[in-house]
């Protein structure tokens, strides 16, 4: 019987008690195991996982060392390793629904022109977070949906699934791998382990341009209620440094990511209305919130200027 999705989890020096949840939401889903494929691609771990984690439980499993660090690579790894005509990319701190792969495969039957979609991110904190962070749980993947929804349109957040569980057809996700094998700038993108990728810049967005490559193929984006997963958030992403190398990142990547297609970002608004608003927003926040922002304004200042004097193939990180 072949399979109709595969179920691609990609990690690097996984938290093992957060992997083994991962893997418990997998083993319980109510998607009989004939009807999907397990790969857990093993990105450069310091100790290699084949000898550690068991997979035997699934009749459909396999395990993959890809030896390039960083995200990117290993997520190209699992488009190349992949059979079936639908991808489910699940991080090594998703703990998926129960109906999560049984949701994916109905809607990828009843929405053939959406070529990829996602859902529901809820959180468990590992401790109670703290309340001037609620601002910046969206850079940590969380988003709840209240009704499905879809979109043909570039740069439509509102409809563009996060890589936390992002399901994509394959058709898309290879036209997506040709793109970031042939670019410099793409084949970059992505988290890199410990390392920042670009100074103290940490690079991402490769899952919203890998969402994108849909509406390159005159395909939807989408996100639907039904789709749920929890992500698993540890203490040390609610610190002030972690979420200020976050939003920096994310900032940053985003405006080359929009460059890359076309979009130019405009010169800041540096008028004296423009800095006494910001001032007086600045004034109203939490002191790590207003640290926050400068890290943001950093971040886009450095694209926006680098965007904007190099050509895009030149770049270089």
């Amino acid at each position: 019987m072949s399979q109709h999705l595969s179920v691609i989890i990609c990690t690097h020096n996984p938290r093992r008690d957060y992997l083994e949840k991962v893997l418990s939401s997998l083993r319980v889903q109510t998607l009989p195991k004939d009807c999907w494929e397990l790969l857990l691609i093993d990105n450069a771990s310091n100790k290699p996982l084949d000898s550690e984690i068991d997979l035997s439980w699934h009749p459909h499993s396999r395990q993959v060392r890809e030896d390039e660090l960083g995200l990117t690579p290993a997520r190209l790894r699992g488009i190349a390793e992949a059979s079936a005509e639908t991808l489910v990319f699940v991080d090594d701190d998703n703990v998926l629904d129960p109906s999560y792969l049984e949701v994916a495969l109905q809607i990828s039957k009843d929405y053939p022109f959406i070529g990829a979609w996602g859902g529901q991110i809820l959180p468990e904190f590992e401790v109670p977070p703290p309340e001037w962070t609620k601002p910046y749980w969206g850079y940590l993947a969380l988003r709840e949906v209240e009704r499905d929804q879809w979109s043909n349109l570039l740069n439509q957040l509102d409809t563009t699934p996060y890589g936390a569980g992002v399901c994509i057809r394959k058709v898309v996700a290879e036209r997506y791998a040709e793109n970031a094998k042939h670019h410099p700038v793409r084949s970059k993108l992505g988290r890199r382990g410990a390392s920042s990728g670009r100074g103290d810049i940490p690079l991402a967005c490769e899952d919203i341009d890998m969402a994108y490559t849909a509406c390159d193929l005159g395909l939807c984006t989408g996100l639907f209620a039904a789709l749920k997963l929890t992500h698993l958030i540890p203490k040390n992403r609610l610190t002030k440094e972690y979420l200020s190398r976050l939003v920096k990142g994310a900032t940053y990547s985003r405006i080359i990511l929009e460059s890359l297609r076309d979009r130019l970002p405009t010169p800041l608004d540096r008028s004296l209305k423009a800095k006494i608003s910001e001032f007086y927003r600045l004034h109203k926040m939490h002191p790590h919130q207003r640290q926050l922002h400068k890290a943001i304004r950093q971040a886009t200042v450095m694209a926006t200027q680098k965007v904007l004097s190099a050509q895009r193939e030149s770049f270089e990180f």
